[in-house]
């Protein structure tokens, strides 16, 4: 069944880097194109013009092929009035940080896959294309494809990847509940969310197109556990964080090996969208999950300046701890060893 996802992608190990905004850069991409496995550039914090460079650096390292992946969310309307509430809600903490929250405006946050990116595509035709939260309207899919590139999409349940399937997708991330970061929630709630060792055989019986396994993939049992149930590859994010090549910073690697990485939870109080990290007091003291905060990805606007300063104190109580649920399985070294070992206990 492995072969299956390597004949589409190119590349000789049947493992996707997942893509993880803030802790890496081409860096990650290029050492695990280099060890077999399909490399990705997280680009949905990019400017067109540090998209158009990263990519350059990518192709000037390796000649294998790599993954840039993009948010295809639905941009909210802002909303001056629940983000002044928010920020009310937030003010405590603004004032034990010295935060003048008066200061603080607000952005769009992370942008949705648009014409500039769908340019670029066109333009350097990166071999593989990935969405995550559905996909982009269909002109921009359509400047996609023509471009040559194959299309990876993640689903969080059975009907999202027979729609993802359906709409031009070459082959679906099944993203399990113990995934870390942001859940790919784009037809689904909360309540209808399942490990991945649940998810990942009711969505290989339900589509055609090669299915990806991904969240708690983190060694070679793991590894060869979804291969069982029916995987065509995996896509491992959480396992690379202390990877020598991630940029993870030194409090979430901190984080990372102590017992605090046994608890992870799902919060919307970091950007407004569902996403897993390990819990801190932001998230004990608010609760992991508030109905006020604003949708994604607007709420970063109030929680980046917390971030900031308490990093600023040597803090990590404010910070989005992205992980999953096996986290504390995750080791330091080189990524291609990390990924070797992956990849051995889904081939053995």
């Amino acid at each position: 069944m492995s072969d299956r996802l390597t004949r589409l992608l190119g590349c000789r190990l049947p493992v996707i880097q997942a893509p993880m905004a803030g802790v890496q850069n081409s860096r990650l991409a290029i050492a695990a194109c280099r060890a077999g496995a399909l490399g990705s550039l997280p680009a949905a914090m990019l400017s067109p013009e540090r998209l158009r460079a990263e990519i350059e650096t990518i192709r000037a390292a390796t000649d294998a092929p790599f993954n840039v992946n993009f948010f295809a969310h639905r941009q909210p309307e802002a909303d001056a009035e629940k983000m002044r509430q928010w920020l009310a809600a937030l003010a405590p903490c603004y004032r034990e940080l010295g935060i003048d929250a008066d200061t603080i405006t607000q952005n769009g946050g992370r942008q949705p896959f648009g014409a500039a990116q769908a340019e670029i595509v066109a333009e350097l035709k990166p071999p593989v294309v990935s969405f995550h939260f559905g996909l982009p309207e269909a002109g921009l899919l359509e400047q996609v494809k023509k471009s040559g590139a194959k299309i990876l999409a993640s689903a969080t349940t059975v009907n999202e990847a027979r729609w993802l399937a359906e709409h031009g997708a070459d082959a679906v991330i099944a993203q399990g509940l113990e995934a870390g970061g942001h859940r790919s929630m784009f037809q689904s709630g909360l309540a209808e969310q399942a490990g991945t060792f649940a998810l990942l055989p009711q969505i290989r019986q339900a589509v055609n197109v090669p299915v990806i396994a991904a969240g708690g993939i983190c060694n070679a049992s793991t590894a060869r556990a979804a291969k069982v149930l029916g995987a065509d590859g995996l896509q491992i994010g959480t396992a690379l964080l202390l990877a020598d090549e991630a940029d993870t910073t030194a409090l979430h690697r901190a984080a990372l090996q102590s017992p605090r990485a046994e608890t992870t939870a799902l919060t919307n109080l970091f950007s407004g969208g569902l996403a897993r990290g390990i819990v801190n007091r932001f998230m004990r003291e608010y609760g992991c999950i508030r109905p006020d905060a604003p949708p994604f990805p607007l709420a970063q606007t109030a929680s980046a300046p917390l971030r900031s300063a308490a990093e600023k104190q040597g803090s990590d109580e404010f910070s989005p701890l992205w992980a999953g649920q096996n986290a504390p399985l995750t080791r330091n070294g080189k990524a291609a060893e990390i990924i070797a070992d992956i990849a051995q206990g889904f081939l053995s």
